[in-house]
């Protein structure tokens, strides 16, 4: 199932507005969407109340800290908004759950040293690292009177992350958003400026949201093979990665892990598994110690008791 995450540190960056979309453009080519709102605000939670009913339908995916909700059963892609301001753990648990990072940057100094950050903290992460989770930036509210794409495009070479394109600012959004609407639902004639500024940045996610291999073989998305699926379970219900929780064990609060447990049942494993359990050993759990690792061939690091008999 494929995952898109909208990150970015700064506030007002234009995160719902691309997550909206993207999840509205899936919808439009007849995918089964969910628009997981990690966001505290809950604005795409809103708009898609405004949402009308006949529009290509995208379901809603409330989350916090303390009741982190399940995907539906039937979903076939996810696109997660996130919070301003997440980092640590956080944007750890978002990492090792996405296929791909779009972080929308405005074009301000303020906007770029914030993202540069975030970017810098990204990195460190092994799947965005070696190119497992694939990141991207996104220009946002672009005054095309001004160079300000230009300055964008050179900010993101100089950090070596693709600039997929700028998005203008316009009230067709702003007007759009409010009525339950994005620009894939107007027509065409009415919002071409910006069906062809949309046309990079769609370009880039199409292999993202749509791997060839799903074409087919359908097993691939139904049914993942268990050595693939069980260490990236078990990174996110327990550990993330030994490097991630190494760093920033003083920063985790018990009230993370109830949320993480929901994340994996009702996330990935819930859909490939269609509501079955997945089986654990019936032998008692000792409480583990982390010092001990080994690496699956593909995967990041699993903690040696989460290895299975």
């Amino acid at each position: 199932m494929p995952v898109i995450a909208v990150v970015n540190r700064k506030g007002g960056s234009g995160k719902s507005t691309l997550a909206a979309h993207i999840a509205a453009w899936c919808a439009r080519n007849g995918s089964s969407v969910m628009l997981g709102d990690v966001d505290r605000q809950q604005s795409a939670r809103a708009w898609l109340k405004r949402r009308d009913a006949a529009l290509p339908p995208i379901a809603p995916w409330a989350v916090d800290q303390k009741n982190m909700l399940r995907v539906p059963t039937g979903i076939t892609h996810v696109v997660l908004d996130t919070p301003g301001g997440m980092h640590g753990f956080e944007l750890a648990r978002v990492v090792m759950f996405a296929d791909a990072i779009v972080m929308p940057v405005c074009n301000s100094m303020f906007d770029r040293e914030s993202a540069q950050a975030c970017h810098a903290e990204l990195m460190t992460m092994p799947r965005v690292a070696s190119g497992r989770c694939r990141l991207a930036v996104v220009g946002m509210r672009i005054d095309a009177r001004t160079n300000a794409a230009q300055t964008l495009d050179k900010w993101s070479e100089s950090l070596g992350v693709p600039f997929l394109g700028a998005l203008r600012e316009t009230q067709l959004y702003v007007r759009s958003l409010e009525r339950g609407l994005t620009i894939f639902d107007l027509q065409p004639q009415l919002a071409a400026t910006d069906l062809a500024q949309w046309a990079p940045i769609l370009q880039w996610l199409k292999p993202q949201l749509y791997p060839p291999q799903a074409a087919n073989d359908g097993s691939a998305v139904l049914q993942a093979p268990a050595r693939t699926l069980a260490p990236k379970a078990a990174v996110l219900a327990k550990s993330v990665s030994e490097e991630v929780v190494s760093r920033h064990r003083g920063a985790l609060s018990n009230s993370l892990m109830p949320a993480q447990e929901s994340m994996v049942q009702g996330g990935r494993l819930s859909t490939l598994s269609a509501g079955r359990t997945p089986a654990t050993s019936a032998k008692p759990v000792v409480k583990p110690t982390l010092a001990r690792t080994t690496r699956p061939a593909d995967g990041p690091q699993i903690p040696q008791f989460l290895k299975r008999g």
